[in-house]
This record gives C-alpha cells, sequence and structure tokens, in this order.
C-alpha cells in the first residue's frame, strides 16, 4: 500500500502507517454504545476517525502519542474521515520519524527567537525594551515551542514563534509606508501580544494542544497578558503611560468585543496591530487550507473564515 501524507488524502483511498493522536474522547452512539472520536495528524494536516465498538472501561488513547493505522478514507457531511480498520499504538521498534507527524513552523525556533531579540535591542525607548524583554523572559523557555492555537492559525510547533516572527516583518514593512508610527510602540505589542496563550492552552512539547487551561476559560490571553504585564511593570518599577497604552494594545488586538477585544483599537499602533494580527492569521489559515487541497479545487469549509478556500492552478491556460 502506498504511504500518503495526510494532505494528499482523498475519498476511497486506502491508508496504512502512522499518525500521531491530536486529541482522543469516548462517546456514545445512538444505541449507548461506547466509541472513541480522534483526531489524527502528520506535519501535513490532520483527519478525523471514529474506533466504533469501543470496549467499556477501556482507557481512551493518550494524546500525542503515535499509533499505527490502517482504514479507508470516506466523506462525512463534507469532510474527510479515515475509517479505521486496525490500530495500534507505536512501539520503539516502529520506523517511526517524529518530525515527519509533528506540524511544525517552518523556520527553526532558534532563528526566530534571535529575530525577535535582534528587534528588541534595536529599540531605543529603554523603557519599551526593558518591558518587553521582562514579557520574554516571563514567557519562559515553553516559547521556542509553544503552539499559537489549539485548531485554528499557526496550530503547529513553534507556532507562536512563526506568528510572532511573520507579524514582526509585515511590522517593519509597514513603517516603510507609515513613518509617524511610532517604531518601538508596534514592535513591542507584536511582540507580547500574544504571550499569554502560553498560560491559555495546555500544550506538550510537539505543539498539541488538549485543552483550553482554566486562565484560558476564565480569563483569556488578553486579560491574563494585561495582568502579566502589570506583574513585569511593577517588578521594574515602571509606570505611566507606556504601560498603558500596551494594556489597551493586548486588550484590543482583537478588534471587537465579538471577538473578545471589549475596546476597538483607540491610537493608530493600537489599529495597526489589530489588522497585522487579523492579516497573519488569516493568510497562515488560507495557506494551510490551500495546502491540503489540490489545485482547481476547493477545500471544506473552513469555520474561522466561514467559507471555503479555492486552491488556484496559477497558470494562464487553466480551465
Amino acid at each position: 500500500m502506498e504511504n500518503y501524507s495526510v494532505s494528499q488524502l482523498q475519498r476511497d483511498m486506502r491508508f496504512e502507517g502512522f499518525l500521531l493522536i491530536r486529541s482522543a474522547e469516548k462517546r456514545k452512539d445512538s444505541k449507548g454504545n461506547d466509541y472513541v472520536d480522534m483526531n489524527l495528524t502528520d506535519r501535513t494536516g490532520e483527519i478525523n476517525c471514529k474506533i466504533w465498538n469501543w470496549e467499556p472501561g477501556a482507557p481512551v488513547p493518550e494524546t500525542g502519542k503515535p499509533v499505527k493505522v490502517r482504514g479507508t478514507v470516506q466523506e462525512y457531511n463534507g469532510r474527510l474521515q479515515l475509517r479505521v480498520e486496525k490500530w495500534r499504538e507505536a512501539t520503539e521498534n516502529d520506523p517511526l520519524d517524529m518530525n515527519s507527524l509533528v506540524p511544525s513552523a517552518p523556520r527553526s525556533s532558534g532563528d526566530m527567537l534571535q529575530e525577535i531579540r535582534g528587534t528588541v535591542d534595536s529599540f531605543t525607548n529603554e523603557t519599551l525594551r526593558k518591558l518587553t524583554n521582562g514579557m520574554l523572559e516571563n514567557a519562559g523557555g515553553e516559547l521556542s515551542w509553544f503552539p499559537a492555537a489549539q485548531r485554528m492559525h499557526h496550530a503547529e510547533r513553534s507556532g507562536l514563534l512563526h506568528h510572532t516572527t511573520d507579524m514582526l516583518r509585515m511590522a517593519k514593512a509597514a513603517l516603510e509606508v507609515y513613518p509617524w508610527l511610532n517604531r518601538d510602540l508596534l514592535l513591542a505589542g507584536v511582540i507580547i501580544h500574544d504571550l499569554a496563550k502560553i498560560d491559555e492552552l495546555k500544550s506538550d512539547a510537539a505543539g498539541n494542544v488538549a485543552d483550553y487551561t482554566r486562565d484560558g476559560q476564565l480569563l483569556g490571553h488578553l486579560v491574563r497578558g494585561i495582568t502579566n504585564l502589570n506583574r513585569v511593570a511593577d517588578q521594574l518599577d515602571i509606570h505611566g503611560e507606556t504601560v498603558v497604552l500596551l494594556e489597551h494594545m493586548l486588550l484590543s488586538h482583537h478588534g471587537e468585543a465579538e471577538f473578545g477585544s471589549p475596546r476597538a483599537p483607540m491610537f493608530p499602533e493600537a489599529e495597526a496591530l489589530h489588522w497585522l494580527d487579523m492579516m497573519d492569521a488569516r493568510m497562515n489559515t488560507m495557506k494551510t487550507a490551500a495546502d491540503k487541497t489540490p489545485e482547481g479545487a476547493f477545500s471544506e469549509k473552513i469555520y474561522s473564515l466561514d467559507r471555503r478556500v479555492y486552491h488556484p492552478k496559477y497558470t494562464e491556460d487553466a480551465e
């Protein structure tokens, strides 16, 4: 049987190979029988599967573990689904390359961290340099591998760094067009705006997010980000408008109340941060969907965009 990546799977294909458990939950079917609903992934994408007639009392497969599965790809409600015929947990003796199973950022975490540190070192505003470095220290070593989301944009190992560095590059380009923006304030906002996702999400070192934390569900990363910033500012004995401006950027970067921001951006750097965040999130979502879709075809519905995504052929004579 030919080996396919998840992004290559299509309806009626046969699949046998190793995948990683992104999530697993025991449920009951219409007759009251137990089954397990699992999402399996490799570095190219994710596919859902159901394991029927689950033995009552048997433990649910552990998130983040590799498994070997065999089955047929089907379509259900417009989405591909793997009908599993046989599965088992992977063993040490299996010819398994974990790098092929974990969706990861396209650049190394070391290079991305160096890019961020270099940007902070370039600040001429000493207060912003101290606050930003303090927030990076507060984030800790998890920043090197932490994802940016559970399922939406940059849901990959080191996805938070990927999102941040792409936004930094866009911000620096925007500053060429709008040189009157406060450079250090905008770049500091980009660097710290999502750091509290480390407090919001439960992730393993492979970048698999199992759920939201207590703080993530009760507060979210916008509010937790402000409390982290206040703690860092107090430790550095920094007070005044600069802290308030950064607080507002954290609070407003989702743009509107529907998406979690109780205040809309109220000064130019905050507005710029919002649209940089939106642009990068949506472009990453679009690219991820297109990469999973054959040329000339439409993806399944992407719920965060509320639409399907078309993968163009990008040729003049395409029909």
